[in-house]
């Protein structure tokens, strides 16, 4: 089945051309031109991705999706807006967005975003259940947060934990960076950046134990978790 995608954009123009374009990419894609619309058509339908502009008559696109969350808490929000301001910003992710796009932007980079965050979707429900991972000789448990090597046993904070876990999940892929800070951190600020820093150091020294196993850099993009 195609990937369902409720567009909100009041612009009659700019939203026909998303449409038609994301259609040509394969998606199925409903377009509303204002907040109350966009509503009933969520609440009407099913979809996987919602796309809203901020500015939009009846109801702006933070009431939205604050209302689309009330009804499916787990879904996929991509804010489309003029507004660049650092407030603006943390607001739409305090919502529970998964990206933020000031205008004007290309086509091409808001098809890149919502393939890069379906993919997240679809790993994380595949993986759901999971609850240990082998790191090479390693054994991890999320749910006591330990680290385990034959008799040894390494009790974790929550956050070296909660990174751990998505870097595991991601195994041998990019963990993006920003996707890191805003889940586990919530606010991608300097003082977070650096906390996740330390993290990841502390995270390296106990890893390090498995020469096969490393935590390296992704210049401009964020982690990677190389195991065996």
């Amino acid at each position: 089945m195609k990937t369902r995608i409720l567009l909100c954009e009041d612009d009659d123009n700019l939203g026909m051309l998303l449409k038609e374009y994301l259609i040509a990419k394969g998606y199925d894609v409903d377009l509303m031109q204002d907040g109350e619309e966009g509503y009933q058509s969520f609440i009407n339908s099913k979809y996987d991705i919602c796309i809203l502009d901020v500015m939009m008559p009846k109801k702006d696109g933070f009431t939205l999706a604050q209302e689309i969350k009330k009804e499916e808490p787990d879904i996929p929000i991509i804010f489309l807006t003029v507004r660049s301001l650092r407030e603006d910003i943390l607001a739409g992710f305090k919502i529970g967005a998964d990206d933020y796009i000031t205008k004007p932007f290309s086509m091409e980079e808001l098809l890149f975003r919502i393939e890069a965050i379906l993919r997240r979707v679809n790993l994380n429900s595949l993986r759901m259940g999971v609850t240990e991972y082998s790191i090479g000789k390693f054994t991890f448990d999320t749910q006591k947060q330990t680290l385990r090597a034959g008799k040894e046993k390494i009790k974790l904070t929550t956050k070296e934990s909660e990174l751990l876990t998505m870097l595991a999940q991601n195994a041998n892929s990019i963990l993006e960076r920003n996707y890191a800070l805003k889940s586990i951190w919530v606010e991608d600020n300097y003082f977070n950046a650096r906390s996740m820093d330390v993290y990841i150091t502390k995270l390296r020294k106990i890893l390090k134990e498995d020469s096969r196993v490393e935590i390296i850099n992704i210049h401009g993009k964020g982690y990677k978790l190389l195991v065996p």
